[in-house]
């Protein structure tokens, strides 16, 4: 286990340098001029050198990306050109709003997800079937920013179930910070419970007609004993890696689900920064989900033997 995660850490290090590359040169190729954005379209020549020249972007490429990587190593990662607030500021501040969000939105989705997978699984050809199918085939189809818009016209104006719009700190007040944040974890977590319950019920079907599933049946072992002990314990796999690759999907929805319900999160700083041409912010967004989508995939890998005892990670 030990060498198996010094080389991934490794493999991971190399991936993330990469990824600085390749993020750096990228956002430098975005339409539009940062100089243009902070000082306007009236601006002289003169002012518009001055600007470059103090935030270094009349320097070559490559001296600018390895000024970048030593502030970086240092923990500094700059200070946004729009508003000139350190950026670790700015992530300190949105990033746990959007982790919350995710958190919540992982949880609703899991739980509803595996739930209605088993249902459909155990009533094959029955209306608990269908119904789960139903609601597979909305979470897939239909976009999240059209059921936020009908949930917030439904379940928030019409009937005041929930808030239509807002943010209370979750570590400040947990119990009203979850119940405003109810409302788009449900909406974010509507298409991922959609992929795991397709999933969910594939994979135990398969189970479930194996031969081990039919000699503990021959042995006398009930059914819902079956159904969790082998069936489910399995399908837990399949859950994990699919949270694991629909993180990044997760994320991106966040963005668009935390404008509809004007959440002070990473979706809105990550549009702000974009239309302001913030290279700063830009490029600390995309580092720090790059980071985050390296270290859930090694969570995952190691989370497949604490599942399953019979997987080892890095064995032969």
């Amino acid at each position: 286990m030990i060498r198996y995660l010094s080389t991934r850490l490794w493999h991971s290090a190399i991936t993330l340098a990469l990824a600085s590359v390749v993020i750096f040169i990228g956002i430098r190729q975005l339409p539009g001029d940062p100089a243009i954005a902070m000082a306007g379209e009236e601006a002289s020549p003169e002012q518009l050198d001055a600007i470059r020249s103090k935030l270094g972007l009349d320097q070559p490429l490559p001296v600018q990306y390895f000024s970048f990587i030593g502030r970086l190593l240092q923990g500094d990662l700059g200070k946004s050109t729009r508003t000139g607030t350190p950026v670790t500021d700015l992530l300190a501040g949105t990033l746990p709003v959007t982790l919350w969000l995710a958190a919540y939105a992982i949880v609703v989705a899991v739980v509803a997800g595996v739930l209605l997978g088993v249902v459909a699984e155990r009533y094959r050809g029955r209306w608990p079937e269908w119904i789960s199918n139903g609601f597979a085939l909305i979470g897939l189809s239909v976009p999240s920013f059209w059921l936020g818009l009908l949930a917030i016209l439904y379940l928030a104006v019409n009937l005041g179930w929930f808030p239509a719009s807002g943010y209370v700190d979750v570590g400040t007040n947990p119990v009203r910070g979850l119940y405003y944040l109810t409302l788009p974890a449900l909406i974010l977590g509507t298409g991922l419970a959609a992929v795991i319950l397709r999933q969910t019920r594939a994979s135990m079907i398969e189970t479930m007609s194996t031969d081990y599933v039919r000699t503990a049946r021959a042995k006398g072992l009930g059914g819902g004993r079956i159904l969790f002990r082998y069936g489910l314990r399995n399908s837990l796999i399949v859950v994990v890696t699919i949270v694991g690759l629909q993180l990044g999907g997760l994320i991106s929805g966040a963005v668009v689900t935390e404008r509809i319900f004007a959440l002070p999160g990473f979706g809105k700083l990550t549009l702000d920064s974009v239309f302001t041409r913030d290279y700063p912010v830009i490029q600390a967004v995309v580092l720090v989900i790059t980071v985050g989508y390296i270290l859930i995939n090694l969570a995952v890998d190691i989370l497949y033997s604490v599942i399953n005892p019979r997987i080892r990670v890095g064995s032969n």
